[in-house]
């Protein structure tokens, strides 16, 4: 039986479409079958593998609308094992035509979902830098999130903005939601406010911070704009061996599941 992920954090240039590309593609390469949805309809993930989105016949849009299926939107990466529903800017037209609709928007993603869940050991779901009916419909769809932190000055100020909301989407429409792990990226060592935010998160927040810390790292940046996750395109560089040990933490949190 597969687990749903969201990948989410309100703010924006936390390393959350990063994490999406480089956790999915470790994941992939270490043998796992895994399904990304690009929910974002800026496309981000969509480009880190190498789609052009202005070619795209199909993607989470489509699906939206009933268009089509969702396995018929489902697509290949450059990984084997490693699938992707894409999306284009038309999906900020899926918003829009989701408020229109009178009953049950918030659980369309869940409905679509649920039958190809057991595909997949795992499925990412990336969501917007802002919340909306898209953000909503992929926690609802969700059984467990995964927040970014960036190792900066607010970063406590947004985490906790999120951990209210999430527990009122467990109150209101998915009592089961639960935290899957607090993820601390472009950690920079040699900065105090850094290592400070760091200590302090993981004082506050304890086990659910995960162990592996993502540094800040320009292959991490560059690797997206080539059209490859870093595990494909530096294997070797300080950030991709991060999400590897990243991988393997998610792994093993998860052994009891499968």
């Amino acid at each position: 039986m597969g687990k749903i992920i969201a990948i989410t954090n309100q703010k924006g240039g936390v390393g959350k479409t990063t994490t999406a590309l480089n956790l999915s593609a470790s994941l992939a390469i270490a043998g796992e079958k895994i399904l990304v949805l690009d929910s974002d309809p800026q496309g981000n993930l969509t480009s880190g593998f190498g789609i052009k989105k202005e070619y795209l016949k199909r993607g989470l849009y489509e699906v939206y609308l009933g268009k089509l299926k969702i396995d018929e939107a489902i697509i290949g990466t450059c990984i084997n094992n490693l699938f992707i529903i894409p999306a284009s800017m038309d999906l900020f037209a899926a918003e829009i035509e989701l408020l229109e609709k009178s009953e049950d928007r918030e659980l369309t993603l869940r409905n679509l979902l649920y039958p190809i869940k057991s595909e997949f050991r795992f499925i990412f779901i990336d969501c917007p830098p802002s919340f909306g009916l898209l953000t909503l419909n992929s926690l609802i769809a969700s059984e467990s999130v995964l927040v970014p932190v960036q190792c900066e000055y607010f970063a406590m100020e947004g985490l906790s903005l999120l951990i209210k909301l999430l527990w009122r989407i467990r109150g209101g429409f998915n009592e089961t939601l639960d935290m899957e792990g607090i993820l601390l990226t472009m950690f920079n060592r040699h900065i105090a406010l850094s290592r400070q935010v760091a200590d302090d998160i993981r004082r506050i927040f304890r086990s659910k911070v995960y162990d592996t810390v993502i540094p800040r790292n320009i292959i991490l940046a560059e690797s997206p704009s080539y059209g490859k996750p870093a595990v494909i395109y530096a294997p070797n560089a300080p950030g991709t061996q991060a999400y590897i040990a990243l991988a393997k933490e998610v792994l093993n949190d998860n052994s009891l599941l499968f």
